[in-house]
């Protein structure tokens, strides 16, 4: 069996997620469940490492979820991250520019350079195009990560970008948001799911998640921001899928 908790792998976290891993593996083990010693850390296909079938845990974004990945996995639960203004389990993105860019309203970067993650990020692209996508006329540059799409309109390089909230606050608090202000925040929409291969019961993974959350360090859980974890029912991620961008890698 593989597991892997690649979605919120940011500088600073790796010593705690392998910490919160060693307790999730315990639990799922006390349940009879077989579980690697330590996580898996991908650094390609991230849909293929999704759907092997020794995955007995992961994270995915809710975009790959619902598009790609909902018939060939099992839903385990969704982490609350205690987004300020959203739900338990629900998330949102911040549209950011930078600090000393004149325009307050959204709708003045119609036509200005977008930086996005990924096509397949709910919070870096589905979001705001959803949402606003009379906003997104202008040209539109794939960066590769949410650090990489803030760091593009850092230096100049783009006009505004969508960024994940929970993202963006690990980052401001490792100060790596210098220069750069929150223009807007789109609607809360269901976090970035747990999930495992389709054989995996459901219900004793979820358990030893819970199980490993309440028993983090209390700076493991700052360092993860982890609080909670939430059974939203599958129909929660019943959104629209949005049109691709039009926007080449950089």
């Amino acid at each position: 069996m593989i597991a892997s908790l690649p979605m919120y792998a940011l500088p600073g976290t790796e010593a705690a997620h392998d910490r919160f891993w060693v307790l999730v593996r315990d639990y799922l083990r006390a349940a009879g469940i077989a579980a690697p010693d330590a996580l898996t850390h991908i650094d390609g296909d991230l849909l293929n490492h999704w759907r092997t079938p020794d995955l007995v845990l992961s994270q995915t974004c809710s975009l790959p979820y619902r598009s790609r990945l909902r018939d060939h996995v099992t839903l385990i639960g969704t982490p609350d991250y205690g987004v300020e203004g959203c739900p338990p389990g629900y998330y949102r993105s911040v549209i950011i520019a930078r600090s000393d860019d004149a325009r307050d309203d959204l709708e003045a970067f119609c036509s200005s350079r977008f930086a996005l993650n990924d096509p397949l990020s709910q919070s870096g692209w589905a979001a705001l195009a959803l949402e606003r996508p009379e906003v997104l006329q202008g040209p539109q540059m794939i960066t590769g990560s949410h650090r990489a799409s803030m760091n593009a309109v850092q230096r100049g390089a783009a006009d505004f970008a969508a960024i994940d909230a929970v993202t963006y606050h690990s980052l401001a608090n490792a100060g790596e948001t210098n220069g750069l202000r929150i223009l807007e925040q789109t609607r809360p929409t269901p976090g970035l799911p747990f999930i495992a291969a389709k054989s995996v019961p459901a219900l004793p993974v979820f358990q030893a998640l819970r199980a490993a959350i309440d028993a983090l360090d209390p700076e493991d859980r700052e360092s993860l921001g982890l609080r909670a974890l939430v059974a939203l029912p599958p129909d929660a991620y019943d959104l629209p899928i949005p049109p691709a961008p039009h926007a080449n890698a950089v």
